[in-house]
Parts: structure tokens; C-alpha cells; sequence
């Protein structure tokens, strides 16, 4: 019997292979569970004094929020301290008017005036009418028939007789011929023609009816117009000569 911790149990014994493996291997290494560290208390004041702090922080930051929103309507961006400068083009102004002291009184305006007024004729008065100068002496109304009892000429309507007077104002002769010279209108405006035929028998020697009259001379005619029963002639027009510059001439009756 072998005691242990004999020297000889450690021998090779005869016969014995080598190289083999040990019988038993190296002893077991001891595994200890591994140490987990006790938690380490916190003191009792910490988490309060977290909790307050972290309120009062949020606290101030939403009063400032707030008070950004509330205050200050500009968008945020650059103060007016960081703005960048504005350069203005300098520009040269014109010097200013000189003023006075008093300003001046406005000029006193008064309405045109209003042009004169065409002289008007009557019976009578002399109106120059082309190269003649013409006189109304007259007007009859009424007359049926002009002429003698054997020789005369009848009104379709009734004549109306005007004596007038014609001078020569020019320094030639002139021929005068009333008809077509001398109009007559009425109060409604319609125009009336001399009767030719009614002048032949109404006048001596068939006055006024191609006169040829000389410078300064004056021939006087009787002018007769065929109009409507109880017609009233208002006015008398003398034509003025075509070749001449001079205007009509109007006689109010």
C-alpha cells in the first residue's frame, strides 16, 4: 500500500507507455462569482433640488419666450445696431425759390365782354347794301291789283308795297335792279321775292327795273311782294354786289 505523497507514485513503472497522456490533469482552478459593486446612495435633498432647479429654468425660459412674441413685433434678425448700413446716392437738391413776405393779391378777373350788339335799321335810316345806300320810306299792305283799270296785274295773295330810295355811293356807274337786290321776310321767317310784273305797272317809267345810276345819283322805286293775305312783313334785306366785300343790310319794319 502506497501513502500518498510517496515519491515512488510519481515513478514510471515498466512496461508503462510514454508520451501518453497524464492520468488526471491539473488541478481545477477556484471560480469565485464576480463581486457586483452595492449601489451607492444618493443624499435625500439631491432630487428635490433638481426638480426645483429644472422648473425655475423652464419658468424663465417660457416668461422670455413670451415676452419675445409679446414685445417685440420686429422679425428676429439683425438689431438695428447689426444692420448693415444703408448708403444714399448723394443728390444735389436746387436751391429753394426765395420766399417773400407777402404774397401777391390775385389779379381781379372780369368776365369778357360780351360783344357788341348789330346796329339795327328802321324806316327811314340809310344802310349801305353793296354799292348802294338804301332808304325805306314806306310799307303798305293790302293791295289786290297794281296798274290802271285796263292794264294792271292781280296779287295771287295780296302785295304789300315798299317805297324805297337807291344811291349810288361808288365812284362809277352802277346798274340797280330790285328784283333779286331786295328780299322781305316775315315773323315766322319765311322769305318773299319782288314781283317784276307788279313793279312795271306800279312805277312811272318802270323804275327800278334795270336803272343804271350814275356815281352820287338816286333813283326812287316802288318794290312790290305777292304774299298770303293778313301776312305782316317784319324785315326788308338789300343783297350786297357778289364782286363786292360789303355785307347785307337788314331793315326792321
Amino acid at each position: 500500500m502506497t501513502m500518498p505523497g510517496d515519491p515512488s507514485q510519481n515513478q514510471q513503472q515498466p512496461g508503462a507507455p510514454t508520451g501518453g497522456p497524464a492520468p488526471y490533469g491539473p488541478p481545477p482552478t477556484a471560480q469565485f462569482p464576480p463581486v457586483v459593486p452595492s449601489p451607492r446612495k444618493r443624499p435625500a435633498w439631491l432630487v428635490p433640488t433638481a426638480i426645483g432647479v429644472g422648473a425655475m429654468v423652464l419658468l424663465c425660459c417660457g416668461i422670455g419666450a413670451v415676452g419675445a412674441i409679446v414685445g417685440d413685433p420686429e422679425p428676429k434678425g439683425l438689431s438695428a445696431s447689426e444692420a448693415p448700413a444703408v448708403t444714399t446716392p448723394k443728390t444735389t437738391s436746387a436751391p429753394a425759390p426765395a420766399t417773400t413776405s407777402a404774397a401777391p393779391a390775385p389779379a381781379k378777373t372780369t368776365a369778357p365782354a360780351a360783344p357788341p350788339k348789330p346796329k339795327t335799321f328802321g324806316i327811314g335810316d340809310k344802310v349801305r347794301g353793296g354799292d348802294f345806300e338804301f332808304t325805306v320810306n314806306s310799307v303798305k299792305c293790302g293791295i289786290s291789283q297794281v296798274g290802271s283799270s285796263y292794264f294792271n296785274h292781280k296779287a295771287q295773295g295780296t302785295f304789300c308795297r315798299v317805297s324805297v330810295t337807291a344811291k349810288n355811293v361808288t365812284k362809277s356807274a352802277h346798274l340797280f335792279h330790285a328784283d333779286g337786290t331786295i328780299t322781305a321776310q316775315d315773323a315766322s321767317g319765311r322769305e318773299y321775292e319782288v314781283d317784276g310784273e307788279a313793279a312795271i305797272y306800279g312805277n312811272e317809267d318802270a323804275k327800278g327795273f334795270l336803272d343804271e345810276i350814275n356815281p352820287g345819283n338816286s333813283v326812287k322805286a316802288n318794290v312790290y311782294f305777292d304774299v298770303p293775305k293778313g301776312t305782316k312783313l317784319k324785315t326788308i334785306t338789300f343783297a350786297a354786289d357778289l364782286l363786292t366785300p360789303a355785307e347785307d343790310a337788314v331793315v326792321t319794319l
